[in-house]
């Protein structure tokens, strides 16, 4: 082998080492995020808040104690919906069980799917508050110009750091496609089995006074 072949073959190895490490890169960049997203979940970091309910804890209520609660909606460009507050702000003795509705409206004329996804500041009062009842637990259809109320029941625990006198909550929009994606293969499926029954002589025949009985009763 003379040099010029050994340089070829140099250069290949180079070129497979660099792809092979790549891809390691973007491998470990891809998952990194859903572990991320555990390890907030868990711990309570970056303000990241565990998207299931919790049960109302009966304990004494801290009435010489005030936290003051404020909320803040934000939209998605992607998504047509305005998402508003009953009360931008409340106070709340820990202990309590508060309760404040959230209004969506859908400011587009077609059906959509979107969540509300929450964050909590300071993150360190993550693990203490309980949320009860939320919408941000499971996506939201709004029809065409529809309108919808849901409440946000929540309780704060009377070990909140005394340090901590406000809280900030804020939901963000996102839109949710891969729904909207369901349904249409769902659409798709059912299309294919009524193909497959108007191909099917032996089900065709079957069917035929049933069939001529549902239309008699639609005209």
């Amino acid at each position: 082998m003379d040099s010029q072949e050994q340089a070829k073959v140099g250069v290949r190895r180079t070129v497979i080492r660099t792809i092979a490490v790549l891809i390691g890169m973007f491998g470990f960049a891809f998952a990194l995020v859903p572990l991320y997203d555990v390890f907030c979940s868990i711990t309570g970091i970056n303000g990241k808040v565990d998207a299931t309910a919790k049960s109302v804890v009966h304990e004494e209520v801290d009435e010489s104690r005030y936290i003051n609660v404020q909320f803040i909606t934000r939209g998605s460009p992607g998504l047509p919906w305005q998402m508003s507050v009953e009360m931008r702000q409340m106070s709340v003795h820990p202990g309590q069980m508060a309760e404040v509705d959230f209004t969506f409206t859908n400011n587009s004329s077609s059906e959509s799917w979107g969540r509300a996804v929450p964050s909590v500041s300071p993150s360190t009062a993550t693990t203490h508050l309980r949320k009860i009842s939320c919408f941000c637990f499971q996506e939201q259809q709004l029809q065409g110009n529809e309108r919808l109320t849901i409440p946000l029941v929540f309780q704060l625990a009377r070990d909140l750091p005394d340090d901590i006198n406000t809280i900030t909550l804020v939901y963000t929009l996102y839109p949710i496609e891969h729904v909207i994606q369901n349904a249409a293969l769902d659409n798709t499926l059912k299309s294919s089995a009524n193909n497959e029954l108007v191909n099917d002589p032996i089900n065709n025949l079957s069917n035929t006074p049933k069939n001529n009985k549902a239309a008699g009763e639609a005209i």
